[in-house]
């Protein structure tokens, strides 16, 4: 088989001792797997070693694949310049991987570096690597903010690109799980740290690579988590392969979830097809919350998908509930594609003659005029999670003793400037915090007076 086998493993650069310094010592275990989880994949003798890394160039919409002979790292940002790592790049695999996804249509290639530079992520497996015996090459491979089924697919071309190359090769996937484990550590604690990495760990034991794909984007956006898409490019270069799966280590006493698995191949199981598995589940979740949609979403719906269609604008249906024929009021529409935001777009006020007729164009709006992202393609509709916000008419409150973030959005408006934020938003946990970020979305600094406001929302999915 050209896959041998791969490892999932962490990143903390106090694991090296140049930068530990001793503190190393307390994720010994850490230490102890990381260095097994090497010599594994070092007595495979693999003829190259393909690793992703967080931390090297990313894009939302391509995989970089680091080109040219080879690149030098060195861990100066940690206080340890003496401490370089050099690796040789395999051209021949890098050209072969770029020309095969071109041809599939999936965004990856060798452009836009702008640093060449090995970064920790890869300089610490590397390491470990080396010291295990490894003299081979290396192929770096980014992360994107492209859907899980786009990583895994570059896994399969890994792979492919392997058995065409006519080589034997094993997979490192890079990535610490949950940065939010402890309210001392350096990124404080949040409920779902401990939840993310108990199912990575569930994943890594059991081979699970279906349910890894399938882990809740909101989820690994609360755990602040860097690995879960290396883990899914890996789980695609193991795509239909059956694995002795053994989890090694996981440790977290630093508020950083660290995990080391590995995953050594022993035959084919065309059961492990996980990647048409979660696309069917994923197609499934979606057609059921389209089928629960309420009257609201499913105008807000009907609005995009026509306008990105036809380039024509919907009419209103035939029945509309008096609700949304005799009101007027501001509406927000919002966009989700793999559970990340695709696109918001709302008006505070009323500015059409009905709440049917405010959803029809705000959902237009949120879908082709939000100018973090680019105008919706028809390719993502069936991909889209609507969701209609409705406002009461804000009133003016006296301070923030007044706003309750579960339950009142705010408005908050200087010398003409205006930044506004919903209520009840994951990750947004205290009015200060609410306060701050609506400060920012209207580019209003933290010093200046500003007037607040509040509103109510009825929300509609």
């Amino acid at each position: 088989m050209s896959m041998l086998g791969a490892i999932a493993v962490p990143h903390p650069p106090l694991i090296m001792p140049e930068v530990g310094h001793g503190e190393e010592r307390r994720i010994q275990k850490t230490i102890d797997a990381y260095r097994e989880a090497a010599a594994r994949i070092v007595r495979l003798a693999p003829d190259l070693i393909v690793l992703t890394s967080p931390h090297t160039v990313l894009y939302a919409d391509y995989f970089h694949i680091s080109s040219g002979t080879g690149a030098t790292g060195d861990f100066g940002q940690f206080r340890a310049p003496e401490l370089r790592i050099r690796v040789g790049y395999e051209e021949r695999f890098v050209g072969r991987l770029s020309a095969l996804a071109e041809a599939a249509g999936l965004p990856a290639g060798t452009l836009g570096e702008r640093n060449p530079a090995l970064d920790h992520a890869t300089m610490i497996p590397v390491r470990y690597l080396q010291e295990a015996g490894y003299t081979g090459k290396i192929v770096r491979i980014g992360l994107s903010g492209l859907s899980f089924a786009k990583h895994y697919e570059l896994g399969q071309l890994i792979t492919r690109t392997a058995a065409e190359l006519g080589l034997k090769i094993a997979f490192v996937a890079s990535g610490d799980l949950s940065h939010k484990l402890k309210e001392d550590g350096p990124y404080g604690f949040a409920a779902d740290g401990p939840v993310f990495d108990q199912r990575m760990q569930e994943c890594f034991a059991s081979g699970d690579f279906r349910k890894l794909l399938m882990t809740p984007a909101d989820l690994a956006e609360n755990a602040a988590e860097c690995g879960l898409r290396s883990f899914w490019i890996m789980a695609g270069a193991l795509d239909r392969l059956a694995v002795d799966a053994e989890l090694l280590s996981y440790e977290g006493p630093f508020g950083v979830g660290y995990g080391v698995a590995s995953f050594l191949v022993t035959g084919r199981d065309d059961a492990r097809n996980f990647g048409e598995q979660a696309a069917a589940e994923e197609r499934r979740r979606l057609a059921s919350i389209k089928e629960h949609e309420d009257i609201y979403v499913r105008l807000a719906r009907l609005s995009l998908e026509t306008y990105v269609q036809s380039h024509g604008y919907a009419k209103l249906p035939d029945g509309l509930p008096e609700e949304l024929m005799q009101t007027k009021a501001g509406a927000f529409v919002s966009l989700k594609k793999d559970g990340r935001l695709r696109g918001c777009i709302g008006t505070i006020l009323p500015t059409q003659d009905s709440l049917a007729k405010e959803i029809l164009r705000n959902a237009i709006s949120a879908g082709t005029q939000d100018p973090r992202f680019s105008p919706v393609t028809a390719d993502e509709l069936p991909n889209l999670v609507y969701d209609v916000d409705v406002l009461t008419t804000p009133e003016r409150i006296e301070g923030p003793s007044q706003l309750d973030v579960k339950r009142y959005g705010v408005i908050v408006e200087s010398g003409g400037r205006r930044g506004l934020l919903l209520p009840d938003l994951a990750g947004v946990d205290s009015v200060d915090e609410q306060i701050d970020i609506a400060r920012r979305k209207g580019n209003i600094g933290r010093n200046e007076k500003v007037t607040l406001y509040r509103f109510e929302v009825v929300h509609h999915v």
